[in-house]
């Protein structure tokens, strides 16, 4: 099986903030939340919020939308344009992200990716029903649903995710659309 990252690997950009940008703009009461995002921001960038907690408060824009699962679709469906030239799809690929799991396993429906692993936030409410999936995270969370999964292939776009790199046969960072050996 070949294992991807999603944001800036397979998705040109960060999926995440290209959705609350998309929210902001069709959803206009979810700029209500602007004052929560300024505080946790504060807090993230002063190291006194954990990385979790910041984008859980980010995510409580998600209350001012009524359907969210509709708006989710509508903002796949309108950002497929930013999935790279490279990534062709093979039956059993796995995504693995860090990015809100409703949000990756829309954009895996709508380009028939079966396997989605990414961070449990509830998409009504924003809250985290478990860690956000980074890092070391993303080892367990793999072995988790892979107990004796081989990795053929390993894409990211980041050295954080070194770990899982070093468990594929073969890996590559990814930069715009290049593709290089991962580095030693």
């Amino acid at each position: 099986m070949n294992v991807y990252d999603w944001d800036k690997t397979i998705y040109d950009g960060d999926s995440t903030f290209g959705f609350i940008r998309y929210l902001f703009c069709h959803y206009p009461k979810t700029l209500l939340n602007l004052p929560r995002i300024i505080f946790f921001g504060i807090g993230y960038g002063l190291q006194l919020v954990s990385k979790q907690s910041f984008k859980e408060n980010l995510f409580h824009l998600f209350v001012y939308v009524k359907d969210m699962p509709l708006a989710t679709k509508r903002f796949c469906e309108s950002h497929l344009d930013h999935v790279k030239s490279f990534y062709q799809q093979k039956e059993d690929d796995v995504i693995i992200s860090a990015s809100p799991e409703f949000l990756i396993q829309e954009f895996g429906r709508l380009l028939h990716i079966q396997c989605i692993i990414a961070s449990p936030v509830e998409q009504k409410t924003g809250h985290y029903m478990g860690l956000n999936c980074h890092g070391e995270e993303k080892v367990k969370r793999f072995y988790k649903r892979f107990p004796k999964g081989e990795i053929h292939e390993f894409y990211s776009d980041s050295l954080s995710d070194t770990l899982l790199a070093q468990l594929a046969k073969k890996a590559f960072l990814v930069k715009k659309e290049k593709v290089f050996d991962w580095p030693k």
